[in-house]
């Protein structure tokens, strides 16, 4: 698998794991020291082939995703599950420890920001009611959300967001949401 866009990670070992995975150019951070220079960098890689952010799913990763989102509204996102990327021995969590295939999945089910007006389907009050905002499991049924949807896991206020960034359909939402509250019954 070919991916034209620059893809951006974190360290060495996370452009060792992506390489091993596809072929792909990367751009590294270095971690949460994400310099002026290496945000000129990934701007000028956006102008010229794209990039492809793909940060450990941790909170240096989200806030790393977020710092460049800042600099580069129109990259695009992939999103690892943080169940993919424990390291064997439990110790870390990072793409360096995802599987070839955990890898090829995330990049293939890659989102484009929303550039046309945004329309709002899914409601804060939809959150609410399906208990992913200000209830007792709301942070877990977010994170399993976030990996049946393919945009990560958030808190309630990035759920949101990213649920109009990917523009989400409520179609969509409600499959999702199906999914989850027929897993949570079979438990």
């Amino acid at each position: 698998m070919k991916i034209k866009e620059f893809i951006i990670v974190e360290g060495k070992d996370d452009t060792v794991a992506v390489q091993r995975a596809v072929e792909a150019d990367t751009i590294e951070t270095n971690g949460s020291a994400l310099s002026p220079a290496t945000l000129r960098k990934i701007k000028h890689a956006q102008e010229k082939r794209g990039v492809i952010i793909f940060t450990d799913p941790d909170y240096p990763g989200r806030r790393i995703r977020a710092l460049i989102e800042q600099t580069v509204p129109q990259a695009k996102h992939a999103f690892l599950p943080k169940k993919q990327a424990i390291a064997k021995n439990g110790k870390g969590v990072g793409i360096e420890h995802a599987s070839d295939e955990a890898i090829r999945q995330a990049l293939q089910q890659v989102y484009t920001p929303n550039e046309r007006p945004v329309v709002e389907e899914v409601t804060r009050e939809d959150l609410l009611v399906a208990h992913l905002i200000a209830h007792p499991s709301a942070k877990h049924r977010r994170q399993r959300l976030g990996e049946i949807l393919a945009i990560g896991d958030t808190n309630g206020k990035q759920l949101y967001k990213r649920l109009i960034m990917f523009e989400i359909s409520a179609e969509q939402f409600g499959k999702a949401l199906a999914q989850l509250n027929q897993e949570e019954n079979n438990e």
